[in-house]
């Protein structure tokens, strides 16, 4: 110990990146930060001078460029992607370690996605990462054309490998805290997700991400799953969203003005549905959060009208803890923090 585990909950775009930056700045201590799985996903976070940064590749848990980033055998990298976002950041190159084992994204892990036809008919972003899975898992066997390179064996990221496991190790029996910011949301995931084939091509969920980063169970104290007020899925064919609607109506009803969202990758405009209990239940039980972060509370009403009993936002936040048999633990009305439930709603 100390680990903290960040998952979405729905679909994605919870704002897990916000989340795991907030718990990364509250570590008392040292901390060092983890991003799994691949870059078909964007991160958000705003750093102390309030400059946004959308990141695919690095964790939006490192944007104040004081922690440790590690990229673990769980990873899929698109190199240039990573150079490109480490340079953009100005982070410290002396700070990022990358597994031997990691895997390579290719141009041609790219060219399959798109040749499937996964882009179309689940709304894959064809960054890649699905081919990339597909490779690692074949094994090079002959009837499979695409090859899947490591990262000890590629020369651009020489300087990056090391020993990630032993470094973790170190660093959890120093008093670390680890932050793995998990990708995607529950939804979507592979396994137990509930929606394949309209999944991504990995397991999503605590244990998924805590496997992905090579610890041991023994060593989490902390799940964090954040959910949203309105779940998305991203433009497309990409699978069922129960009680579809559109951000008309959304802005309509709450009073707000336009509140539309693009996908980070694809920069398409991304459905949206009113909340599914159902499914955030699902979630509950297999994460078992001890902290649930409910998000995006800005599209209803403001932190200040929590104390009105009437108010719109009040209500919203009660029925949905009550939808779910569970308190939400943080409130967040805006991409730049939240605010603790217990100090604002008796």
């Amino acid at each position: 110990m100390p680990v903290s585990i960040v998952v979405g909950g729905q679909f994605g775009s919870e704002g897990k990146g916000k989340v795991a930056l907030e718990i990364a700045r509250r570590a008392k201590g040292p901390v060092t930060v983890i991003r799994v799985g691949g870059p078909n996903s964007g991160h958000t976070g705003y750093d102390r001078s309030g400059k946004k940064w959308a990141l695919r590749q690095m964790p939006a848990s490192c944007i104040d460029k004081n922690v440790d980033v590690v990229f673990p055998a769980g990873s899929y990298i698109d190199v240039e992607l990573l150079l490109s976002e480490i340079e953009e950041l100005q982070y410290p190159k002396e700070r990022v370690f990358v597994s031997p084992y990691a895997r390579i994204i290719l141009p041609e892990h790219k060219n399959w996605e798109r040749e499937a036809g996964l882009t179309g008919s689940i709304g894959s972003t064809g960054s890649g990462v699905g081919g990339a899975v597909m490779a690692s898992v074949a094994r090079e066997a002959a009837n499979f054309p695409l090859p899947s390179p490591d990262a000890a064996h590629f020369a651009p990221l020489q300087e990056f490998v090391a020993d990630v496991a032993t470094l973790l190790r170190n660093q959890l029996n120093m008093g670390f805290r680890i932050v793995i910011e998990g990708t995607q949301g529950f939804g979507l995931s592979l396994l137990d997700g509930g929606y394949w084939p309209k999944a991504t091509s990995r397991c999503t969920t605590a244990a998924g991400v805590l496997a992905e980063a090579g610890l041991s169970p023994r060593d989490v104290d902390d799940v964090t799953m954040v959910i949203r007020s309105f779940p998305i899925r991203v433009a497309g064919e990409s699978g069922q969203l129960t009680n579809e609607t559109t951000w008309e109506k959304i802005a309509a009803k709450t009073g707000k003005n336009d509140i539309r969202e693009y996908t980070t990758v694809t920069k398409k405009l991304r459905r949206v549905g009113h909340f599914d209990s159902m499914l955030v239940r699902k979630s509950i039980d297999v994460n078992l959060p001890n902290r649930v972060v409910l998000n995006h509370l800005d599209y209803i009403g403001e932190s200040s009208d929590i104390g009105r009993s009437e108010s719109q936002v009040r209500r919203f936040i009660l029925g949905i803890e009550a939808s779910i048999s569970r308190k939400a633990d943080w409130l967040g009305f805006s991409p730049f923090d939240v605010i603790e439930r217990q100090e604002c709603l008796a």
